[in-house]
């Protein structure tokens, strides 16, 4: 059988290979007696794999990603060869396609491509910017801060999503208990209770009633509620792939009550981040803008960025040509006229994401504030309704009893 290895030898250089042998322990075996230290040993194969097109490529996790930044970077900086780094990092990796990517990145650097241009194929682990970005470093001999960057950058964005997911994992606990709950009750004890109902021939009170007949309702077409509904979800997400769809929902994320402000927020922080990591590589600021608009995430604030481009290659200021466009806040409008006045646009810019990353944190915990206490009250009251439609026969077949 055949295995690849990547080792060291005696004089600490990083050496890659192909050995054939029994098994994997007779392998290492070989490697040993060979004067090597082995650090990665698997059965061959990946040859198939490495070709694959990058349509049916899988990706990699932004934290993936943002580990392999930063551990490239400290290669880099401890004097190991681009290549080097890349087989030890591909070696270490427990996500399978992003070894694969590595295999296909690190062939295309031996056959003389830049670093930037292998990472292009990989579109589902790389983005433009990060590819962008890393043409940067190639290009300024600053390929390890870039690196280092783009980790602080993508950890940045992470935590604010992380924060969001987080807050929102108690609301939706409650309320998929409370719908089990519902549904045990249900199925479960109202059955029995309306066949002793009927069975002692009384009239069922009013609120048994409205609760059998829903549930009889949905017992004979609820199928077909379910088909109707997954078809208004599939239709509106066939609608939002379009670019009006896509405009309309980004714009409704955006001015939307209560969470309009919060999705704002966000965005714009994001965008003066990525302008602030952008501006410090030395792009030009139609460049710049360019790309912010591509990883902005919402289309309302990429058709902003790209008028404000097109302002400025006209000859207009960053900061004038953002106020045109009510999307832009007005303290990012102000603090990017005071960072063109004193030549210190990127720190300014970064200001105004912390401020902006602050007041969402903020925001984000108001509404989290009202989420749960108005769904305490709608899953109370649907407890009670259940409460009542099962109790009150309970209580009335007693009295049957009794009678």
């Amino acid at each position: 059988m055949n295995y690849e290895y990547i080792g060291y030898t005696a004089d600490r250089r990083v050496v890659k290979g192909k050995i054939d042998a029994p098994g994997e322990k007779e392998a290492g075996d070989k490697l040993a007696a060979g004067g090597y230290q082995v650090v990665s040993l698997k059965e061959s194969g990946g040859a198939l794999a490495a070709g694959m097109p990058s349509f049916f490529e899988k990706g990699a996790s932004q934290g993936e990603i943002i580990l392999f930044s930063r551990q490239l970077a400290l290669l880099l900086e401890s004097g190991v060869g681009i290549v080097q780094s890349l087989d030890l990092l591909r070696a270490q990796t427990t996500n399978k396609a992003l070894a694969v990517m590595l295999d296909t990145i690190i062939s295309d650097l031996r056959a003389g491509n830049p670093l930037s241009a292998s990472l292009e194929k990989h579109p589902k682990a790389f983005n433009r910017m990060f590819c962008k970005m890393i043409a940067v470093g190639e290009q300024t001999g600053q390929l390890e801060n870039v690196l280092r960057n783009l980790a602080g950058y993508a950890e940045q964005s992470n935590a604010a999503q992380r924060k969001v997911k987080q807050a929102m994992t108690y609301p939706i606990i409650v309320l998929v208990l409370g719908v089990g709950v519902g549904f045990l009750a249900v199925t479960f004890i109202l059955p029995p209770i309306m066949d002793m109902f009927s069975t002692l021939g009384g009239e069922l009170p009013l609120v048994t009633q409205i609760l059998i007949g829903f549930v009889a309702f949905m017992g004979s077409y609820g199928v077909y509620v379910m088909l109707a509904l997954l078809g208004i979800c599939l239709l509106l997400y066939m609608y939002t792939r379009t670019t009006d769809g896509a405009l309309r929902k980004d714009r409704l994320l955006l001015y939307m009550p209560v969470l309009g402000r919060l999705n704002l927020l966000n965005t714009l922080a994001r965008v003066c981040r990525s302008t602030t990591i952008l501006f410090n590589s030395g792009l030009p600021l139609p460049e710049i803008l360019k790309l912010t608009a591509e990883s902005s995430g919402n289309l309302v604030i990429s058709n902003a960025l790209m008028g404000v481009e097109q302002d400025i290659i006209k000859g207009e200021g960053l900061a004038a040509a953002m106020g045109k466009y009510p999307e832009f806040l007005p303290l990012m409008v102000e603090m990017t006229r005071v960072g063109e006045e004193t030549g210190n646009l990127d720190n300014t810019l970064g200001i105004v994401a912390d401020s902006f990353e602050i007041e969402a944190a903020d925001k984000l915990t108001a509404v989290l504030g009202m989420i749960e206490p108005a769904m305490t009250v709608i899953i109370g009251l649907v407890v009670g309704f259940l409460a009542l439609s099962i109790f009150i026969p309970i209580y009335s077949g007693l009295s049957l009893v009794g009678g």
